[in-house]
């Protein structure tokens, strides 16, 4: 098996092409050979998981650093890696996989090197320039929403849009699901109007109150979401920021999180051949 079939398996690839645009057509025809989307998305996989620069891409792959940032820089414009990220958690809802009785919310911050949109001053890094990634996950820890802002962004402010972000899954049995029965989350998210608004929507709230609560307690549930960010620091592009544009930033961010629910997806159908 060649490093792009390893990369990229047969399952991810015919994931992959639902999403991925056409080619567009050269009306005048001529041109270069333009590389094969399967070489290019093992190319990205690997800058996502090693991170490693563009120009670092081995030679095996192919298509040259330059040919798979442009790319990547194409797919990530279309969304192609929100829509790869939702099939992937439609196979695992239509298979059962996802459990929405038990959800948490959370976040993580690193610190953008080269700084530009969405970054700010990080309170926990010296001021440093900064970057932060939201998460809701399901009571397995996969990842259901996931957003960007900067580092001086409060939490509570990203609850409300993440919620609103996720999208329609698909389930075993019945319509599509987006709202989780309950949400899980640390102090950070203890505002009145927050409870409020999750009450509107028809969702139990499980918020650590300030003062009131120990963290621990809270800990018994939402230790799956902490697991998760330990999974996204397997992309060790997500290491650092290093991309100044927040798209790019948010791409890799997207495929951390389509991985995560790939290898869920693939285990299972594992198990379920065996």
């Amino acid at each position: 098996m060649g490093i792009v079939e390893r990369l990229v398996p047969d399952e991810l690839w015919e994931l992959f092409q639902r999403v991925v645009p056409e080619v567009p057509a050269r009306p005048q025809g001529g041109g270069r050979r333009r590389y094969g989307d399967r070489e290019v998305l093992a190319a990205i996989i690997f800058v996502a998981t090693t991170g490693c620069t563009w120009r670092q891409l081995p030679p095996s792959f192919g298509p040259s650093g330059p040919t798979a940032h442009r790319r990547f820089s194409e797919w990530s414009k279309a969304r192609v890696w929100a829509k790869l990220h939702r099939v992937v958690l439609d196979d695992l809802g239509a298979r059962g996989e996802l459990d929405w009785t038990r959800c948490a919310i959370d976040s993580v911050n690193m610190r953008a090197l080269k700084g530009g949109p969405l970054t700010g001053p990080n309170p926990v890094d010296r001021g440093k320039k900064g970057s932060k990634i939201h998460l809701i996950t399901d009571r397995t820890g996969l990842p259901l929403s996931i957003g960007i802002s900067g580092a001086n962004t409060h939490d509570s402010q990203a609850l409300i849009p993440l919620v609103k972000g996720i999208s329609p899954i698909r389930s075993r049995r019945g319509r599509r699901r987006r709202r989780p029965e309950k949400l899980h989350g640390d102090k950070g998210y203890d505002y009145a109007h927050l409870r409020r608004w999750l009450r509107g929507r028809g969702i139990t709230h499980r918020i650590a109150r300030k003062g009131v609560e120990t963290s621990h307690r809270l800990g018994r549930h939402r230790w799956v979401i902490e697991r998760t960010m330990a999974w996204l620091a397997g992309c060790r592009r997500l290491h650092r920021r290093y991309e100044r544009k927040a798209d790019h930033f948010l791409a890799f961010t997207s495929i951390a999180c389509t991985l995560i629910c790939y290898r869920r997806l693939t285990r299972r159908c594992a198990a379920s051949v065996s």
